[in-house]
């Protein structure tokens, strides 16, 4: 028997223009929403109200990330801010609503000037043995956006400059009259530790990864194979394992599974992208067909098993990530969905039982402590963000148990 459509289980309207970048803490209590304007509000999923609001960019963000003690923010006015984040209690997560204007604004630890030319977000990294809060950051060469650069945080040391094929930047006319790379410039990356390398405490036993997906609508796998501490410039020290070019439109978004061993693309056009990132040298890409055209977000469920993908119509469409067969369609948004995440997944897994509505009160314990029913039904959010201006979260049930 068919379920009834679901309706978001919540609704913030924290901002007053589109929602255009979303990210979700860890530990599953804080949203981070960022607009248009350049406002980034983060709210805590306890009482579902503010805890701080601040004018972070002066254009829009591409993207938010929380970092430990820290905050990421990227926007379209080529800054990428690194940011205290601010200390929060319970009683500030259970008190009572507070104007958005009364909120602490997070204090600013230091910035980096960035080419924000693309609309390409930042993708952050976290390298493993480190006793100190370190990272490394992909983002797009600061002069030519068909090239990637890798820096390292807090240093502000660029460590690999001018990464793809430096000496074919101007090979092709468009047809708006600019000239650049075949492939056009980078519209997402995502920089990772290779699934197959051995596991270790020291990085230097671990392979490093860009995927970067075009303009042109294709995606390209490369691997470093400079020494791990060794400055690279033009590109040098890095190979290609694979290309594949599945869209003839340009990639709106692209997502990567938690585990790093598979990557989803979606474009303008029906096509969902599916990419095996365990393969090195043969064709790596499969396209799957739906039948809704024009997408603008993705994301991939901890679990690796569910994707959700945001329309330019306003509508989220859930698939498997093995077969794409359509598993549902959330409608609530009347714009397009720009961000789309999903919550943590929680340890033990999830069991069941389907999990709906508002979270369980139980008055037992530690206030300030969440009942584990509480954290199974959070642990199911999906979280949208739309042109609308409204963040939409939506309690999910267990696909793997149940048919839609």
């Amino acid at each position: 028997m068919a379920l009834p459509a679901p309706s978001p289980t919540h609704l913030l309207r924290s901002h007053s223009i589109a929602v255009s970048t979303l990210f979700i803490s860890t530990d599953n209590e804080r949203i981070y929403s960022g607009d248009a304007a350049g406002q980034v509000v983060i709210t805590s999923t306890r009482s579902l109200r503010p805890l701080a609001s601040w004018k972070a960019h002066t254009d829009s963000l591409l993207g938010v990330q929380e970092w430990g003690s820290q905050i990421l923010t990227h926007g379209r006015d080529n800054k990428l801010h690194v940011w205290a984040r601010p200390e929060e209690s319970a009683s500030i997560r259970q008190g009572p609503a507070t104007d958005l204007s009364d909120l602490s604004i997070p204090t600013i630890c230091y910035s980096m000037d960035v080419n924000a030319l693309n609309y390409c977000r930042f993708s952050l990294m976290f390298p493993t043995g480190s006793s100190e809060q370190e990272g490394l950051l992909a983002i797009p060469n600061l002069v030519e956006s068909a090239l990637a650069d890798i820096w390292s945080l807090p240093s502000r040391q660029r460590l690999h400059a001018a990464i793809g094929d430096p000496l074919d930047t101007s090979a092709t006319a468009f047809s708006d009259g600019r000239s650049g790379s075949k492939s056009g410039i980078i519209m997402s990356m995502h920089l990772f530790y290779a699934a197959s390398s051995a596991p270790s405490s020291s990085t230097s036993a671990r392979e490093l990864r860009l995927l970067c997906a075009y303009e042109n609508g294709g995606v390209v796998l490369r691997k470093r194979t400079a020494p791990e501490n060794k400055q690279t410039v033009e590109g040098r020290g890095w190979e290609v394992l694979w290309k594949s070019k599945l869209h003839v439109e340009s990639v709106m978004a692209m997502a990567v599974s938690l585990d790093c061993t598979f990557a989803l693309t979606i474009s303008a056009d029906h096509l969902v992208g599916r990419y095996d990132l365990l393969k090195t040298q043969e064709e790596a890409g499969t396209a799957f067909k739906t039948k809704h055209p024009g997408n603008g977000s993705i994301a991939i469920c901890g679990d690796g098993r569910v994707c959700a993908i945001g329309g330019w119509d306003g509508k989220m469409r859930l698939y498997s990530t093995k077969t794409f067969k359509q598993l549902g369609t959330l409608v609530h948004h009347k714009q397009a969905c720009q961000a789309v995440t999903f919550a943590s997944v929680i340890d033990p897994p999830f069991g069941n039982t389907p999990l709906r509505g508002d979270l369980r009160d139980d008055s037992s314990g530690d206030e300030d402590e969440m009942t584990v029913e509480e954290k199974r039904v959070r642990a199911r959010w999906l979280i949208a963000g739309s042109k609308d201006a409204k963040v939409s979260i939506w309690a999910l049930m267990d696909f793997e148990k149940t048919s839609t």
